[in-house]
């Protein structure tokens, strides 16, 4: 989008560049300009003024704020409060009862920040790391570890049931235990 100033300017480059003699194709790419849109600057005459600059495009299916209103008053209510938007549009419909489209009930509950949790449980909680253990001396810390050793038949293994009270970092299965 330009203004009526840039057009004229642009206007007078490619009038010089064409009674010079080059196509107004070429003097139009040279400006990054498209020769259809020079066109259409010439056909509006000098004081054209770009419609696209005060264009104002409302949807015109968009939500009302009466119907929005109740969009959130049906997804709040007791009934649906605990419903995400896949369950509540459907018994909606159950019921006979068209109010908005699954996606427009995610959107409008995004946008007023309702969409986090909406079940009647507790959410999920973040779990923290197991508390770290250290052994000062022998016979503080055991693990244990079971591990299956190939054969070699194929799907036979042996199970090693390894119970250590060393160091866990360096526990190995040893031919004597």
């Amino acid at each position: 989008m330009s203004s009526p100033e840039e057009r004229a300017a642009l206007r007078a480059l490619i009038g010089e560049a064409t009674t010079a003699g080059a196509r107004q194709a070429r003097a139009c790419a040279v400006l990054g300009l498209s020769a259809r849109t020079v066109q259409r600057w010439q056909g509006g005459g000098p004081e054209a003024v770009d419609g696209r600059t005060f264009r104002h495009h409302d949807a015109v299916h968009k939500l009302s704020t009466d119907e929005r209103a109740e969009l959130l008053a049906v997804a709040n209510s007791v009934e649906f409060g605990h419903l995400p938007p896949s369950q509540i549009v459907p018994r909606l419909a159950d019921k006979g009862r068209y109010i908005a489209s699954e996606s427009t009930f995610y959107r409008v509950l995004r946008e007023e920040k309702q969409l986090a949790h909406r079940r009647s449980e507790r959410p999920a909680r973040a779990h923290s790391k197991p508390r770290a253990v250290c052994a000062d001396e022998p016979n503080q810390l055991f693990s244990w570890d079971i591990t299956y050793l190939p054969t070699t038949v194929r799907g036979q293994y042996f199970y090693l049931y390894l119970f250590s009270a060393t160091r866990v970092a360096a526990r190995r299965a040893l031919s004597g235990m």
